[in-house]
């Protein structure tokens, strides 16, 4: 049974470490569900960042891939201060996905995920590295997924498609509740409903 949803997500992640793998894979999972989505593959080559801004703006859930390699990309990074953002006016619901990367070392910055941050910051300004660091701490805190070296990806790509299509049904109640001038509910801002009370799942 598919599930068609008009809420565009955005994923945010390292193509050169993912873009044939994790994200092919998840990309092939949201077609098959029907889930409107935006990955940066679909763009026109030689526009700048602000073209990416736009998209953000425009997708009402954001799915933040974090791997090893995430933070050798400036741009991934200027794409998840814009996220953090925009989830701090609940206009954004993220989900952090923690593949094959400790959430520790991407809260803290450390590790492998830790040792490409501080060598972007070799080059970058300090207000760049300031907004940065608050970034992963602020979005790592989130509910959100981790696969483990030793976890089968499939599953983690059903479980993600899961947590995608709670959201959008979440965005659906809030949206109706709004159309009848109910209270708005704040519970699922930038959260995962199914996993409110529980730490990250792991599989």
């Amino acid at each position: 049974m598919t599930f068609f949803s008009p809420t565009q997500v955005f994923l945010n992640y390292r193509g050169e470490q993912l873009r044939y793998s994790f994200v092919s894979h998840l990309v092939d999972a949201f077609e098959r569900n029907e889930i409107n989505f935006f990955v940066d593959k679909y763009e026109q080559r030689g526009k700048d960042l602000k073209n990416l801004f736009l998209r953000i703006q425009e997708s009402r859930i954001a799915l933040a891939i974090f791997s090893t390699r995430y933070t050798e990309s400036s741009w991934c990074m200027d794409e998840l201060v814009k996220m953090k953002k925009l989830a701090g006016k609940g206009k954004l619901h993220v989900i952090p996905i923690f593949y094959k990367v400790k959430v520790e070392d991407v809260r803290k910055q450390t590790g492998e995920f830790g040792d490409n941050f501080w060598t972007l910051a070799k080059v970058s300004s300090g207000d760049q590295i300031k907004k940065w660091k608050e970034a992963l701490e602020c979005i790592s805190n989130k509910m959100g997924l981790s696969l483990g070296d030793k976890s089968y990806e499939a599953d983690f790509v059903k479980e993600v498609v899961k947590a995608v299509r709670s959201v959008v049904a979440e965005i659906g109640l809030e949206e109706e509740e709004n159309h009848f001038g109910k209270k708005k509910r704040k519970d699922c801002k930038c959260e995962l409903p199914d996993f409110k009370k529980s730490r990250t799942k792991k599989l």
